[in-house]
């Protein structure tokens, strides 16, 4: 696994992102480095422009550093081209965003069977109808985005992070368009699904309480990381 640890899902190595505006190049990381054993839970905190959501795009193959190293899940990020990169994020990574990304043409049920049929599962929609029931939607199979609640929608992208059972489960903001209570539910599920099945989570947040409820706590300002959660961690497990 080159620079990173045999046990470890993810190893960034002081990554670097800069993009080009037309004021001039913009540095949006700053040298990342972080290591995530798996089966662990990280948040990911910091003030908007930090960092976050750009970190975990590059974490999930959706953004190419400028430079560094990136190892997830046993692949060198930095080696594979945009297909190799597609079949990494299919086989091995999880995303959910704070606005859903469902296709409104399609059924809840057809919406998590999608990642499963690109991966040439025979029995895409039979996993898929067992993800939504495991969230609460037995019911709600041949329902379209439009007819589902908020909360709804969020567990139908639930469903289809872990259908194909990653290893990774990326998610940005999940909650963000989410009432208090709904929100709960929704990390209620995200947390027991990822301890049932093992995969690692990494989780973008502004809320301390969610934050609180991980392993360990990253925090990032203007594109670093200051704190790596290691030593709370430490005296979490410890205590």
């Amino acid at each position: 696994m080159g620079s990173g640890d045999r046990d470890d899902i993810i190893a960034l190595r002081d990554v670097h992102l800069q993009l080009e505006s037309a004021a001039g190049p913009v540095n949006i990381l700053r040298g990342i480095d972080l290591t995530v054993g798996g089966g662990e839970r990280v948040s990911v905190v910091g003030p908007s422009g930090s960092g976050k959501s750009t970190m975990m795009m590059i974490i999930g193959g959706l953004e190419r550093p400028s430079t560094g190293g990136a190892i997830v899940a046993g692949h060198d990020l930095m080696v594979l081209g945009e297909d190799a990169l597609a079949l990494f994020r299919r086989d091995h990574v999880g995303i959910v965003f704070q606005n859903f990304h469902l296709v409104p043409t399609m059924s809840a049920l057809e919406n998590v069977a999608i990642p499963l049929e690109f991966a040439g599962r025979d029995d895409a929609f039979d996993r898929a109808a067992e993800g939504l029931k495991a969230v609460g939607l037995g019911h709600r199979l041949t329902h379209y985005p439009g007819q589902l609640s908020g909360g709804e929608q969020q567990r139908v992208a639930l469903a289809r992070a872990f259908a194909a059972e990653p290893a990774l489960v990326l998610a940005d903001e999940p909650t963000g368009n989410l009432d208090g209570r709904t929100g709960g539910q929704i990390i209620d599920l995200m947390f027991g699904l990822s301890a049932e099945r093992g995969a690692t989570l990494l989780l973008i947040t502004h809320d301390p309480a969610l934050a609180e409820r991980c392993d360990r706590q990253v925090q990032l300002l203007d594109g670093r990381i200051v704190d790596d959660g290691r030593a709370s961690a430490t005296v979490r497990a410890a205590g």
